[in-house]
């Protein structure tokens, strides 16, 4: 796959769609790869008018790893997303960001206002003082160590996947362990994890910041979410003028397949409200 230079790093990316269609970026959350954003969740958007950009953030799969490059932040990250749109000669793009990727494409709106065409934040929150920070459960799950085996890291991260489902998506153990496995054999990287753990931790609030944004944007969020709990997402729509709050019942910190046609065409009646030639 491709990479680019940006922002002093090389990040992995790839593309789905028309080059010509309206650009559409993906931010993925913490510790997650580009293949986080699956392939016909991808080809979903490609079919509601996208040219569709994924990528590995910093410190995670096969981008630039961080290792003895010293501290970095969730802005060092926006900036990171604007290069890589500026590499592709993308003077601006609807940006999607989910989790960590939320946090992200939100630092992307605020510091580079010009790259964004409509923000959509799934799963995410304003980070800092106004966080409602996750439960005991989900806190188990952040923190859990790194196994020193091959099949003891995929039984973590399926272990993972269970425990942040909602309760209103059955869990597919054959669906998830292919997933799991994929993204281990990959690139599995617990430095970069922690690395960017702690850019969330030292990241301040941004909800003040987000009362001022005026980029169209939408919030989509699981109100059985026990990692990022729902307050957050409403929170951020509150702040944000105009903004759209599509809140999913029963949906816990994931994108499960049955909310992607739902999603996908959030995004696309976002992106047409935005610019009627999308």
């Amino acid at each position: 796959m491709p990479r680019a230079e940006s922002n002093g790093i090389e990040l992995e990316y790839q593309t789905f769609g028309e080059r010509g269609a309206a650009p559409l970026l993906l931010i993925g959350g913490l510790g997650t790869q580009m293949i986080s954003w699956d392939e016909e969740f991808c080809e979903l958007l490609t079919g509601r008018g996208f040219w569709v950009v994924r990528f590995d953030n910093r410190d995670a799969g096969l981008s630039t790893w961080m290792d003895g490059g010293g501290e970095y932040g969730l802005d060092d990250m926006a900036a990171d997303a604007a290069g890589l749109l500026d590499v592709l000669g993308v003077s601006a793009a609807h940006v999607v960001g989910a989790s960590m990727g939320g946090f992200i494409a939100q630092l992307l709106a605020l510091n580079h206002p010009d790259h964004v065409l409509t923000l959509t934040s799934i799963m995410s929150g304003p980070n800092g003082d106004d966080q409602v920070r996750p439960t005991a459960e989900a806190t188990a799950v952040l923190l859990a160590p790194a196994p020193g085996t091959r099949e003891e890291r995929i039984e973590l991260g399926v272990w993972a996947k269970q425990k942040l489902l909602g309760p209103a998506d059955p869990f597919d153990a054959e669906y998830e362990r292919h997933r799991v496995t994929v993204a281990v054999d990959r690139a599995y990287h617990p430095a970069g994890f922690v690395r960017q753990l702690q850019a969330i931790s030292s990241a301040p609030s941004r909800l003040s910041r987000l009362r001022s944004l005026r980029i169209p944007t939408l919030v989509v969020h699981g109100d059985a979410d026990i990692l990022v709990p729902v307050e957050n997402g409403r929170r951020v729509a509150a702040a944000v003028p105009g903004s759209r709050l599509l809140e999913i019942e029963g949906m816990g910190h994931d994108v499960p397949r049955r909310v992607w046609t739902r999603v996908a065409d959030a995004i696309a009646q976002l992106a047409r409200e935005a610019s009627p030639a999308c």
